[in-house]
């Protein structure tokens, strides 16, 4: 099979390789018919030596396709179903996942890492599972996880698998107050579902920030009030200036910021040194006293002077951590076929061939054309 395999850094290859076989009862084979790039797949094309990334590793945490082969433990799925397939690997029986924290399973955690539950396609860290950017995917525990839908359902199911329950989950993380302010950090494919949950959610005001010009028109057109913070000096006193003293809450939706762009342009203005933090210390100087600072975006090394003296003093609640996809499945479902509530179908700007996944990794990372999602599909033939 054809599949995207990172190299080295900044490089990733369409490469061919073994196609996946059921290794486990519990295991199933898809034909993946669409994949996509995360902004967090930028993290491991920059740095994915420092992740415990190898040359030849199967990239992509985001699938959807059909069944062709199910393992004998495998009752829920069968041949020739159409599934999407959550980021989280997770048993659905071990303690932890009968809470509905599937994202830190005990049956696929790595206990001597010291990681969370295993995931597709992120590293060895996190279980070194070949990922979706492929013809076909092995999906581990498909007794559990994937979601079934329909063949009629909108391109915007494949977000099921990791940027619609994220997003839905950052908002309810954030504890919006009735009719408060939220303020969404960050402007790529989470940072925008963020906005329409919040709205659709009852936020009364979403102040969105970013500086891609088109990212922000998007958000605007949803309802935001959009901030670019190239254009100010001072993005939490702005914020802060905004709302009379802060946010009611703030949703942190870009991480360790994968080419620094963020980070840089952010610190530009205050100028201090650019460390992986920015949007992080953003957020918690953008909201008010006894608010809500949910954390969306992607960390993967510890912060040096954590301001927890800070957090203390102005009683901030910091919610953080990676989504349970399977939590919110039934419920997004509802929404995308009750007419696309959240305008999930909007922000898939470009679709590519899986072929065109080394330039559009490249798109990706410099926002270039007005990227918001990328979708690669195996589908399309590019010898035509």
């Amino acid at each position: 099979m054809r599949a995207v395999a990172w190299q080295s850094a900044r490089t990733v290859q369409v490469v061919d390789t073994a196609d996946p076989v059921i290794r486990e009862p519990t295991d199933a084979i898809i034909k993946v018919t669409a994949t996509a790039i995360c902004g967090s797949d930028l993290h491991l094309y920059d740095h994915g030596a420092a992740m415990r990334m190898r040359s030849g590793d199967i990239v992509g945490h985001e699938a959807m396709g059909e069944v062709i082969e199910v393992g004998n433990a495998v009752s829920r799925i069968g041949v020739s179903d159409r599934v999407v397939v959550p980021f989280n690997v997770a048993c659905g029986q071990c303690a932890d996942c009968r809470r509905g924290r599937y994202s830190q399973c005990r049956t696929t955690r790595d206990a001597d890492a010291g990681t969370g539950g295993a995931l597709l396609g992120y590293t060895r860290r996190y279980g070194g599972i070949p990922g979706g950017q492929a013809e076909y995917l092995r999906v581990p525990y498909a007794h559990f996880g994937p979601i079934p839908v329909g063949v009629d359902d909108p391109p915007g199911v494949l977000l099921l698998s990791d940027v619609l329950p994220a997003a839905w989950e950052a908002v309810d993380r954030a504890e919006i107050p009735d009719n408060g302010t939220l303020v969404v950090f960050g402007l790529g494919a989470v940072g925008q579902m963020c906005v329409t949950a919040a709205l659709y959610r009852g936020a009364e005001r979403v102040i969105a920030v970013d500086r891609v010009p088109e990212r922000l028109a998007h958000a605007r057109g949803n309802g935001a009030e959009p901030v670019d913070f190239s254009d100010i000096d001072d993005v939490p006193e702005t914020i802060r200036d905004m709302t009379s003293g802060g946010a009611d809450s703030v949703i942190d939706a870009v991480g360790m910021d994968a080419d620094g762009s963020f980070a840089e342009a952010l610190l530009q203005s205050v100028r201090v040194q650019t460390d992986r933090f920015t949007a992080f210390r953003q957020a918690t100087a953008s909201v008010r006293r006894g608010g809500t600072v949910s954390v969306i975006g992607v960390y993967s090394s510890d912060m040096l002077n954590f301001p927890l003296g800070e957090l203390f003093d102005r009683q901030l609640t910091l919610r953080w951590g990676l989504a349970n996809v399977r939590r919110w499945d039934q419920v997004l479902l509802g929404l995308l076929r009750d007419g696309d509530q959240l305008g999930a179908n909007d922000i898939i700007t470009h679709v590519d061939s899986l072929e065109d996944a080394p330039d559009a990794y490249e798109r990706l990372k410099h926002h270039r054309d007005g990227v918001i999602k990328s979708v690669l599909d195996p589908g399309i033939d590019t010898s035509l």
